[in-house]
């Protein structure tokens, strides 16, 4: 109940002495579906928005006396924000804006200033995509296997290998958070790994001549004596399919992709396709990340093909001495695997990784230190960032 006046020498009756005790543990509720300015009325009672779309509660001048408080809350799916209505006031505090469920005390120092208490610590909720680079395509005498794609994880669709959707990270504003772009692995090389606040993913595996290399995902095997796959990371990839040797008629398995185990050599001289890898709807439209390699075919003695690359940036094999296609910048995708007789040109480059975050718009400003190559765009109510290379730290206010 708003707060009363009493005059001197009143009498109060029990029903006023019990509405007013009540008042201390239940306070009067004013439900609110669009934004509101408050009134001196407010004062002692709870406004609580239940709108499901962004609002705000202004905070007028000259209208509550200095010890005056309320309590404010939000209820529905909407960004609440508490606002000055004018210059001739000033609304300070940790966290001025009320995510679903959230509430606190606005209390006033005078008609012209007052400080919103939220109650705990001023959070994030924030979406991410973290892929590591993929693996260098594998390189050698005889047909080599992809490499395998980067490690994906993500809060907005299955993770890599096969793993659940992972939860929303909860950040807490105004502390920095650690963020690292994994570059791509040069041929018959790892890829490196990529970070975002603790999440974090492993490069893809190497490309064999002879076996594939462990990673995010694993690379192909290759033609040679041992044509083992090498295998993906639980819940960042898959493996890698496995190479035939046969000589000069030898081929590369696909490296795996996030989505799908990397094909073996399928029949004499033909590479094996890259795993396909994971769709992610992060950015408000699908792309796919982390594309496996294609495994390395041979053109000697006979017509042989090499492996398609994965759906996701993964690179093409090679049949012959040319170089493999290299995964695709910021996918996280595998370079193809070279053909017969590469060397020293060989396999692809894996693809380098990338970092995407998404949070709304009206509960935080992300701010991007040194170090970081990034872009900033708008998907309904969230921004989203990309960060396409480089190590730094970001910030939440």
């Amino acid at each position: 109940m708003a707060i009363q006046t009493f005059s001197s020498g009143q009498t109060l009756t029990a029903a006023q002495m019990n509405s007013l005790q009540a008042n201390d543990y239940n306070q009067t509720v004013s439900a609110k579906t669009t934004s509101y300015t408050l009134v001196a009325g407010d004062v002692g009672t709870h406004v609580q928005m239940t709108a499901a779309t962004a609002t705000t509660f202004s905070v007028p001048a000259a209208t509550f006396a200095a010890g005056d408080s309320l309590f404010l809350s939000s209820q529905g799916a909407g960004a609440v924000t508490i606002q000055a209505a004018s210059t001739a006031i000033t609304v300070t505090g940790l966290s001025t804006t009320l995510a679903q469920y959230g509430g606190g005390t606005l209390r006033f120092q005078s008609a012209s200033a007052a400080t919103f208490f939220s109650g705990g610590v001023a959070q994030v909720d924030v979406n991410f995509l973290v892929v590591s680079g993929g693996g260098g395509g594998g390189a050698g005498s005889g047909p080599a296997g992809g490499g395998g794609a980067g490690g994906l994880r993500s809060s907005v669709t299955a993770t890599g290998g096969g793993g659940s959707l992972e939860s929303t990270l909860k950040v807490t504003k105004n502390q920095n958070i650690p963020v690292v772009i994994g570059a791509g692995g040069a041929k018959a090389s790892v890829g490196n790994s990529s970070l975002f606040f603790g999440i974090v993913t492993s490069g893809g595996g190497l490309g064999g001549g002879g076996a594939g290399g462990n990673g995010g995902s694993g690379g192909g095997g290759g033609g040679r004596s041992t044509t083992t796959a090498g295998t993906g990371t639980a819940n960042q990839g898959f493996n890698g399919g496995a190479g035939r040797t046969e000589g000069a008629t030898g081929a590369g398995g696909g490296g795996g992709g996030a989505g799908v185990v990397g094909t073996a050599s399928p029949s004499t001289r033909n590479g094996g396709a890259g795993g396909n890898g994971v769709a992610v709807s992060i950015t408000g439209s699908s792309v796919t990340y982390a594309g496996g390699g294609g495994g390395g075919g041979s053109t000697q003695g006979g017509a042989g093909t090499a492996g398609a690359g994965g759906t996701g940036g993964g690179g093409a094999g090679s049949a012959n001495d040319t170089v493999a296609t290299s995964g695709t910048a910021n996918t996280g995708g595998g370079g193809g695997g070279g053909g017969y007789f590469s060397s020293p040109a060989g396999g692809g480059a894996g693809g380098s990784g990338v970092v995407i975050i998404s949070f709304p718009t009206a509960s935080a400003t992300c701010t991007v230190g040194t170090g970081l190559t990034s872009s900033s765009t708008t998907s309904g109510a969230n921004t989203v960032i990309t960060f396409t290379a480089g190590s730094g730290t970001v910030s939440f206010s």
